[in-house]
C-alpha cells in the first residue's frame, strides 16, 4: 500500500472487512519483522457501545488481530486512555476489548496508568506515554465522527489517547489545533484503519449514529483526515490542525493526488447507507456557550445537557480553564467555581449539568 492510497470497503461483517482490507494493504509486508511490538490504538473515549457512534467497533480489532496472528505476529498490545474524568477500564469492558485481549493474548494497556516522558514534537514539548513510544508499529483505529470543538475527529486527534490526562488538559489550554498537530510528529501512525460504520457526525460522545457501513485504510494520517473531513462535508481549512500537521511534515492533505481504491461497492453493504454529513445540532447549541480552553469532557457534558433541554437555554453559560479565578454569572465545571452559580465537577456529568441548568429555571 502506497502512502497516497486510501482503501475503502463496505459491508456488514466488520471483522471480515478488517481482515480483507489488511490483506489488500499487505499489512504484514508493511510491518516486516514478526518480532516487532505492534500497538493497536482504538478510540474508547467513553464507556459506550460502538453502536452509539463514539467508540471503535471491537470487531475491527478482532479482525486485525486474527490477520496478524495468522501472519505470525504475536507481540500485540491494545493501548488507550479514555478522556479526562472517564474510566479506561470501564471502556475496555463495555466496548469488548477486555474480553478480546483475554481471548487473543494481546496486552491491554491503560495509558492513564502509564508513565510518560517529554518529547520534542517539532518545537513543542509534549508528554507522551512510554507504552506508545515503545511500540515498533502502531495501528491507529479511529472513529470518523464529529467533535463539538474541532468539528471532526479521526486519525490525528485519536492520538490524544497516548498522552496523560495532565497533557490532555494542557492541550485544551493551548487551543487543541497546535498540540494535536505537533503530537503527530512523534506519535506513530504506521497504519490507519478508520471505523466509518456508524459514527456520530456531530458529537464525539455519540448518541446520534449515522450508518455508513464503511471502513477505510490509509498510511498518511493527514491525507486520511482530509478525506474524512471531505466525506463529512468540510474543507481542510475548516479543520485547522490538518493543515498545520501538513506544514509540520506529518503528511499531505492534497486529495487531488490521492488514490482512492474501493474494494467493493456501497450496494454490497448491509443496511441502508446514509449521507455522511453532520446535522448541525451541536453548532446550533453552541450559541448558548462561552468557551475558553475547555476540556472536551466538560464541554461535551454541557452540550449534552443543552441538547436535552426542550426549548434551549435562556442564558449564556461559561466553560473552560480560562475562567479559573474569574468572576461571572453562570459556569460549568470546577474552573468556574468563582462564578455566582456553577455546576461543580472536574468534569461534571451531563446529568449533573442538566439538573443544574433546570435548577436555574432554564426554559424547558
Amino acid at each position: 500500500m502506497q502512502a497516497n492510497e486510501i482503501l475503502v470497503i463496505y459491508g456488514g461483517n466488520i471483522s471480515a472487512m478488517a481482515k480483507s482490507i489488511a490483506g489488500e494493504a499487505d499489512l504484514a509486508g508493511l510491518i516486516g519483522d514478526r518480532g516487532k511490538r505492534i500497538g493497536i490504538k482504538p478510540n474508547l473515549v467513553v464507556a459506550r457501545p460502538a453502536s452509539e457512534g463514539a467508540t471503535t467497533h471491537v470487531e475491527i480489532a478482532a479482525g486485525l488481530i486474527a490477520y496478524l496472528k495468522e501472519n505470525g505476529f504475536n507481540n500485540l498490545a491494545i493501548l488507550e486512555g479514555a478522556w479526562v474524568g472517564a474510566s479506561t477500564s470501564d471502556a475496555f469492558t463495555t466496548c469488548g476489548y477486555a474480553k478480546l485481549a483475554k481471548e487473543t493474548g494481546a496486552t491491554l494497556i491503560d495509558t492513564k496508568k502509564d508513565v510518560s516522558r517529554s518529547c520534542d514534537c517539532r518545537g513543542l514539548a509534549i508528554e507522551v506515554c512510554e507504552s506508545a513510544l515503545a511500540v515498533d508499529f502502531m495501528i491507529n483505529l479511529p472513529v470518523m465522527k464529529g467533535h463539538c470543538q474541532t468539528l471532526v475527529t479521526c486519525a490525528l486527534k485519536n492520538n490524544k489517547g497516548v498522552i496523560p490526562d495532565k497533557e490532555k488538559r494542557r492541550f485544551h489550554s493551548l487551543g487543541l489545533t497546535k498540540p494535536i498537530a505537533h503530537l503527530n510528529t512523534v506519535a506513530r501512525n504506521d497504519f490507519i484503519l478508520v471505523d466509518g460504520i456508524c459514527g456520530d457526525l456531530d458529537f464525539e460522545e455519540g448518541g446520534n449514529p449515522v450508518y455508513s457501513g464503511r471502513l477505510f485504510a490509509a498510511r498518511d494520517p493527514v491525507l486520511c483526515d482530509a478525506w474524512a473531513a471531505a466525506l463529512m462535508g468540510y474543507a481542510v481549512a475548516d479543520i485547522p490542525y490538518i493543515g498545520l500537521a501538513e506544514k509540520l511534515g506529518v503528511g499531505s492533505a492534497d486529495l487531488s493526488a490521492a488514490r482512492i481504491k474501493e474494494l467493493n461497492t456501497c450496494r454490497s453493504a448491509q443496511g441502508d447507507t446514509a449521507p455522511a454529513s453532520p446535522s448541525g445540532k451541536v453548532r446550533a447549541l453552541t450559541q448558548y456557550i462561552t468557551e475558553d480552553s475547555s476540556c472536551s469532557a466538560c464541554y461535551a457534558a454541557l452540550v449534552f445537557a443543552l441538547s436535552h433541554l426542550k426549548k434551549g437555554s435562556s442564558y449564556h453559560i461559561c466553560v473552560g480553564q480560562g475562567f479559573r479565578g474569574k468572576k461571572g454569572d453562570i459556569g460549568v465545571g470546577q474552573c468556574c467555581s468563582a462564578f455566582s452559580a456553577f455546576c461543580p465537577g472536574c468534569p461534571p456529568s451531563g446529568a449533573d449539568v442538566l439538573a443544574f441548568l433546570k435548577g436555574l429555571g432554564t426554559r424547558d
